[in-house]
């Protein structure tokens, strides 16, 4: 048998890899109802009409050749113009990357920028790639809080106490997944400020930034002066085109000190040839087209997540704190290390027993999401109702 490295075998994803067991479920006929992986277009949500057609015009008029490996021109200049309008931010199109998708572009980043040893701290709990891929190029991701009782805003002290020597990043995903946090404008402050202090980079996922259900989200970007950010985002979420796989990053740098990292970079989206023309296409025509479907969007998951939170803070052992950005709940479990050994041991037991399917909170940090779980508000209210009945009753059967 031909031996795998060492870094592959070590990779885990918890939002996928809880797919494995469902489908043996599904397979011996158990109906599954999923609320794991944060893809509106499995549910009643569709990509706008306006960018499937510019996706297909830009097929039939021949736009099928490579693009240029950091993405072509005026989907740059729409990111721009983009950032500027909606976020406050000021960039130029050579600031700007296109990826496939912000999975690539998280890879890419930690690939430039991590070495043996060094640390990068994310938020605890956090997007598992941040995670992985930092321990993939021999790194270390250190989790610092983020405080539940207060709506998971990041500790600042906690932050603080973990930069070290070896620290090269700080990353903040606003709003958050798996935590629905939208983080307080002084708290991005102080995190970019810290940053400034210790001269550290900022690495800032926005992929939500326009799925928030009251006013306050502000780029660290916006607050940030002579601050180095790198901005991660992209179109799966708020223009739902999440198997399009389109994202970006951008390079804030008013001093110049990320050009290297921003050369580096370029050069690993060259051995990669480049993100899909049509794509990219379709993708500057969702930034200038209408954008009322994202009020739409809004609107329609506030409900959602209105009736989610009032339910699952009614059933008996759990608690759930108040998302308000993206697309997820995620609730505390009461009796994970007593009635289940782990967190993970409740998700598959709920699986087996129910058929509803959630990723354990400790597949987002060890720390800080073990004794939770997250789940998808994106199904309609009445599919969400049968699914919390579920849980409701098995948690009714484990007291």
């Amino acid at each position: 048998m031909f031996k795998a490295t060492e870094r592959t075998r070590s990779i885990e994803y918890a939002i996928r890899d809880v797919l494995a067991f469902a489908k043996k479920l599904e397979e011996q006929g158990k109906k599954i109802i999923y609320l794991n992986i944060g893809d509106p277009c499995k549910y009643d949500f569709d990509t706008p009409e306006y960018i499937k057609k510019a996706l297909v015009e830009a097929v039939a008029e021949g736009n099928n050749w490579y693009a240029p490996s950091e993405g072509l021109p005026e989907l740059r200049d729409a990111i721009c113009e983009k950032e500027k309008e909606v976020n406050g931010v000021s960039i130029h199109a050579e600031d700007v990357i296109v990826t496939q998708g912000i999975s690539e572009g998280i890879q890419m980043l930690m690939a430039a920028i991590v070495d043996s040893e060094d640390e990068i701290l994310v938020p605890g709990p956090t997007y598992p790639p941040y995670m992985s891929y930092v321990k993939f190029f021999g790194g270390k991701a250190v989790s610092y809080e983020t405080v539940e009782e207060r709506g998971w805003q990041p500790n600042i002290d906690d932050l603080k106490r973990k930069i070290s020597s070896r620290t090269r990043a700080i990353v903040i995903i606003n709003p958050n997944n798996p935590t629905g946090a939208l983080y307080d404008q002084n708290v991005v402050e102080r995190i970019v400020d810290l940053a400034g202090e210790h001269n550290l980079l900022v690495i800032s996922d926005e992929i939500y930034d326009r799925i928030v259900f009251k006013k306050g989200f502000v780029s660290a970007a916006h607050i940030a002066k002579d601050v180095p950010i790198v901005g991660m985002n992209g179109f799966s979420k708020t223009y739902l085109m999440t198997g399009w796989r389109l994202g970006y990053m951008y390079f804030h740098d008013p001093e110049g000190k990320l050009a290297e990292l921003k050369e580096c970079v370029a050069k690993e989206t060259r051995i990669r040839l480049s993100a899909s023309t049509p794509v990219q296409k379709a993708g500057a025509a969702a930034l200038k087209g209408p954008q009322h479907h994202i009020r739409e969007i809004t609107e329609k998951l506030q409900l959602r997540r209105d009736y989610a939170v009032k339910r699952l803070n009614h059933i008996d052992g759990m608690s759930c704190a108040k998302p308000e950005g993206a697309f997820y709940v995620f609730p505390k479990v009461d009796g994970v290390g007593s009635r289940w050994k782990t967190d993970g041991d409740f998700a598959r037991q709920l699986l087996e027993k129910t058929g509803v399917l959630i990723v354990h909170g400790s597949g987002f940090d060890e720390t800080y999401g073990s004794g939770h779980f997250r789940a998808v508000i994106l199904p309609p209210i009445e599919a969400l109702e049968v699914a919390f009945n579920h849980l409701e009753d098995f948690m009714e059967k484990k007291r």
